[in-house]
């Protein structure tokens, strides 16, 4: 007997369960490589995991076409990821459901690398920045979504007092004469330590709605916004640059809601943003808990 060469395909089929639409149908975690226009015109290829989902908006069909949108995203490979490269591919999404799909959805995470010169021995290392695109198509719109993950460092106002008090008790009680000679403080200062404001590793996390603009450059918008905190964390470092880093951070103590407020009044000024919410975490050193401060822009349009 000779054995049938027509692959069955029961997709075709009619559902045999109750008919509904529904909202998102397809895949997740796809890795796909995406190439992105960076800084000075350079290119930078990036393995990122892809979220792909069309709707199904024919209640009597039982599934869509899944290969389909893996072979569009596929084409990411070939293409600089662009807005417009991502509407194309949204629409393409669509377009191959052959009428049973009027909707779609993609999302892209990856860690961009990035450059990172030291503060002052011009040496250079490298920092990766976690980085989701998210874009659909609804009733004919596009609408985009960037989020960003950035790191830094804060250092606790009110730890520092408290260090600053215990050193100026020390003196007191190290040099009781009312006038303190200058070549006796110094190499006491130089060797005593009393007390230490307790620093942390922070992070602030952006989720920004641009509507149908495209979004920034990347590597300018993550500078703009460690610029705006103004103790981003390092990379290659020397003394020097340690030492600069602990200045910093002395003419930047900051408590959650210092970087919250900076970060607001950074966002509010940012005409092609839509809306925006934020979270700003401090990992706390001194407590086995962290402190946070999450707030949004409340965009009622």
């Amino acid at each position: 007997m000779q054995a049938l060469k027509t692959l069955p395909d029961i997709a075709r089929n009619r559902s045999e369960t109750a008919s509904y639409t529904l909202q998102w149908v397809g895949m997740e975690d796809i890795a796909v490589p995406i190439t992105l226009d960076v800084n000075d015109g350079k290119q930078q290829t990036i393995s990122a995991k892809a979220n792909v989902y069309v709707s199904l908006d024919d209640a009597a069909e039982k599934g869509i076409h899944m290969s389909r949108l893996h072979a569009i995203l596929n084409r990411l490979d070939t293409n600089i990821c662009s807005k417009n490269e991502l509407d194309l591919l949204l629409e393409n999404m669509v377009s191959s459901q052959a009428g049973i799909s009027q909707s779609a959805k993609i999302d892209l995470a990856f860690d961009l690398l990035l450059p990172k010169a030291s503060l002052l021995s011009n040496e250079t290392g490298f920092q990766t920045y976690r980085i989701e695109i998210n874009g659909q198509l609804l009733s004919g719109k596009f609408d985009y979504g960037l989020k960003i993950t950035v790191p830094y460092s804060s250092t606790c106002p009110c730890s520092a007092a408290l260090s600053r008090q215990l050193f100026a008790n020390a003196i007191d009680n190290e040099f009781s004469s009312p006038r303190i000679d200058k070549q006796a403080l110094l190499p006491w200062a130089h060797t005593t330590t009393i007390a230490t404001p307790h620093s942390q590793r922070s992070y602030a996390y952006l989720e920004l709605s641009l509507g149908n603009h495209d979004w920034p450059a990347l590597p300018s918008l993550i500078m703009q916004i460690e610029e705006t905190i103004g103790t981003p964390v390092q990379t290659m470092v020397k003394r020097s640059d340690e030492q600069e880093f602990a200045r910093l951070n002395a003419d930047n103590l900051m408590f959650c809601e210092d970087a919250a407020r900076k970060i607001k009044t950074m966002l509010e000024q940012l005409v092609w943003i839509k809306d925006y919410w934020f979270k700003v975490e401090h990992q706390e050193s001194l407590h086995a808990h962290n402190a946070v401060v999450i707030d949004q822009k409340y965009n009622k349009q």
